[in-house]
């Protein structure tokens, strides 16, 4: 598959872009949390190396509930072209993941069939519908039979990226990206069968600048709706989009969560939709040891964890902060005392956070200092060690029970020993950290920093 030149866009990633500035002494506003949404997806995507193989159920809803479920345990059964399942096999899919056994029969199903799909980055829905568009695609056609929206430039970069690996035994398959800085000529029209965009400037080629015939469009995905909403105008763009398309054209959307707002979007996009959800795992801290320390202040905090250091760097670490400033702070100071730190922080670039995450995940770094926004979604096996530097809590101060479950449920997987230890310094944070011990009606053990043979067990 061969795409349009991008010509600004290589140096200069568009206002969505996942490259979030901020000023160090500056809380974070809620836009820029959302933003971080874009960022955090990126971060998955670049970080992901196979597909994650959850535990979770699928839960199948079906348009017509007469109507027998499909799935299928191979590609084979889905009576693909041979192109694309050549094309299948050397991305290295050998078999389909759980969202894709339910996925794909009902994606490739004649007559097509909308549907609404929840799932996690790393599950092979990207692939699911990638293989769905390729399969739909009248390669004689030259114009755009497939439209795909993604909430930023670096997102519709990655899925493309996709098309154009499992479409590479099909060369008469092009690929045109709608994104702002592919400046075309007037009055041009697009042959490329597949087109990949954000919603404003797919918007401007159906419309305003008419490169493409919105009626002649087989299949439209959107992906990452629950992202895609967080930014401004972007719901109502899709909506226009949506609103061109002819009646026998396919819907599929994605969203990683389902909030309310999510689902009403999807309600409006997609007409008649089979729904696939994922019921939520479990979390369960059965496997991890709790404990707290009691400071008077961030530098008595600072020395404890200086105290703990020795015994927590024989296996690795995760360290979590409040704020940007906190964690640079605290990486800064560890460095100074000569211990080996990373530290992973919103201002820098997603492929920057990547390369962080990467050195950390080969045991190159042992400590990771890092704040929520970042952290979300990394699986490191190896972590056995969560540090809460700072407890969670929301914007307003009462205790974040999710997050805390969130980070330290970055140990203890897998089955294996874990450990937490949660730094309290005021009346204020001992009151968050006795609400999320009632919360998860587990105890939470004081650690005497003087005694650290109980984590010298756990951790070697």
């Amino acid at each position: 598959l061969s795409s349009l030149h991008l010509k600004e866009e290589k140096t200069k990633p568009d206002a969505n872009g996942a490259v979030v500035k901020a000023d160090d002494n500056v809380e974070k506003t809620e836009d820029e949390e959302k933003e971080d949404r874009a960022a955090q997806s990126l971060l998955n995507k670049l970080i992901r190396s196979n597909l994650v193989d959850t535990t979770n159920q699928v839960e199948v809803l079906q348009r017509d509930p007469t109507s027998p479920l499909y799935s299928v345990k191979s590609f084979e059964e889905l009576r693909l072209k041979p192109q694309l399942l050549e094309g299948v096999y050397a991305m290295g899919f050998n078999r389909p993941s759980k969202i894709q056994e339910n996925a794909l029969p009902m994606m490739l199903a004649e007559p097509p069939q909308n549907l609404i799909a929840q799932s996690q980055s790393g599950t092979g829905k990207t692939a699911a519908f990638v293989l769905a568009m390729l399969s739909r695609v009248e390669p004689g056609n030259k114009y755009p039979q497939c439209l795909c929206l993604s909430p930023t430039y670096e997102l519709a970069l990655q899925t493309g990226k996709v098309i154009e690996q499992m479409g590479k035994f099909y060369p008469e398959l092009k690929l045109a990206y709608a994104v702002r800085g592919n400046k075309l000529e007037r009055g041009q029209k697009i042959s490329e069968q597949i087109v990949i965009g954000t919603p404003g400037t797919v918007l401007d080629w159906c419309s305003k600048l008419k490169f493409i015939d919105p009626k002649k469009i087989k299949v439209f995905v959107l992906d990452e709706a629950d992202v895609m909403i967080a930014t401004q105008g972007h719901q109502d763009q899709s909506i226009r989009i949506q609103r061109m398309l002819p009646r026998d054209c396919q819907m599929l959307l994605f969203s990683a969560t389902f909030e309310d707002s999510v689902w009403k979007f999807a309600q409006k996009v997609v007409p008649d939709p089979n729904i696939i959800k994922l019921k939520r795992e479990e979390e369960t801290l059965d496997t991890i040891k709790q404990y707290y320390v009691l400071c008077n202040n961030r530098d008595e905090k600072f020395q404890a964890l200086c105290n703990i250091y020795g015994a927590i760097t024989i296996a690795q670490a995760m360290i979590f902060c409040h704020t940007r400033k906190t964690a640079s702070w605290l990486a800064a100071e560890l460095s100074k005392e000569g211990h080996q730190v990373a530290l992973l922080s919103g201002e820098m670039m997603v492929e920057q956070r990547a390369a962080v995450i990467e050195r950390f995940r080969e045991g190159k770094e042992k400590v990771l200092v890092t704040t929520n926004v970042c952290a979300r979604g990394i699986d490191v096996e190896q972590v056995s060690v969560v540090i809460n530097f700072d407890l969670p809590v929301d914007k307003d101060g009462n205790p974040d029970n999710e997050t805390y479950l969130h980070r330290i449920g970055r140990t203890g997987r897998f089955g294996k020993r874990g450990l937490a230890i949660n730094m309290v310094d005021s009346k204020h944070s001992m009151n968050i950290l006795n609400r999320i011990q009632e919360h998860f009606n587990k105890k939470i053990n004081k650690l005497d920093t003087d005694d650290l043979d109980e984590i010298e067990k756990i951790t070697n």
